[in-house]
């Protein structure tokens, strides 16, 4: 049995989370990863893998074996950069990002990535939930405010602003609220989880954070439709000020209670703490640590 291949076989499956997601990224068919799969745990005398109808979870085994997996397939890969007299890195690298920094921030600096290191392939997983990069195989995870509990290095990166905004136009029907009691009077759009209670937090000039009272008419799970509705006057709202910045200066929305601020978050680069450090996830922090501060407003 080539161990390299089942490892890499193996690894996948463990990073997808279904034996048919991982036949699909590497072109095999289902039964063959199984049966590799398979090979692997009678080649190690142990259970990997405890399987069900409905997902494939780790043992406690398999949970040590795909760490330990992850660190001698990216060994390899840096062996075969040496042997080759290059220092063009290989493999894949798996990054996790909220929906509005990975679909308005990084598509230019993974475009830089793949112009350094065209040999890199990069899989990028988008969702507003926190990731453990340890527990769910990838390896770097952009974050965004609290970073829960885990044993993971986190590096911050920056800070990302938000902003109170409306159109021209639904300002022009409904009038501008200058201090925040007057956002009360206005139909508030927002995504999902954020100022429960009917409260936005606002700094104020003096430091102090103020809980206005607003009313929520409208909710949605994804930044994109809230943009939209906002650029067409459904109402006023919060955004990201990487996803409004071209807006804001194009005066197709506007700042509302500029001397106010919605508190932000920071963010940060979350990646296993595993010694050393590989070359692959070193080259791409020091990009994204280069890159981030020219595309946050």
């Amino acid at each position: 049995m080539d161990l390299l291949v089942a490892m890499r076989v193996y690894v996948r499956v463990v990073e997808r989370g279904s034996m048919s997601a991982a036949a699909r990224d590497l072109g095999m068919g289902q039964p063959a990863v199984s049966e590799r799969i398979d090979r692997l745990e009678q080649y190690l005398g142990a259970r990997l893998l405890t399987r069900n109808t409905r997902k494939l979870s780790l043992t406690d085994v398999g949970a040590a074996f795909y760490e330990r997996s992850k660190q001698v397939l990216e060994s390899a890969d840096d062996a075969l950069t040496v042997v080759n007299g290059d220092q063009s890195l290989r493999g894949t690298l798996r990054i996790a990002a909220p929906h509005g920094i990975g679909e308005v921030m990084l598509p230019s600096i993974l475009l830089q990535m793949r112009k350094q290191h065209p040999l890199l392939k990069i899989e990028l997983i988008l969702n507003d939930r926190i990731v453990d990069p340890v527990t769910e195989g990838v390896d770097i995870s952009l974050r965004l405010g609290d970073l829960g509990e885990g044993s993971f290095i986190a590096r911050k990166l920056g800070h990302v602003g938000r902003v109170p905004v409306a159109s021209p136009d639904y300002l022009a029907l409904h009038g501008t609220p200058t201090k925040p009691e007057d956002l009360a009077d206005h139909a508030f759009l927002r995504v999902s989880g954020l100022f429960n209670g009917g409260r936005l937090p606002l700094i104020g000039p003096d430091r102090q954070i103020e809980l206005a009272a607003i009313d929520i008419v409208l909710s949605t799970s994804h930044w994109r439709p809230l943009h939209r509705l906002l650029l067409d006057g459904a109402g006023i709202g919060v955004l990201q000020e990487p996803v409004c910045a071209e807006d804001l200066a194009g005066g197709r929305l506007i700042r509302l209670l500029p001397e106010f601020t919605v508190p932000g978050f920071d963010l940060h680069a979350l990646y296993a703490a595993i010694r050393p450090v590989s070359p692959r996830i070193r080259a791409v922090l020091s990009l994204l640590e280069e890159q981030l501060p020219s595309v946050l407003p």
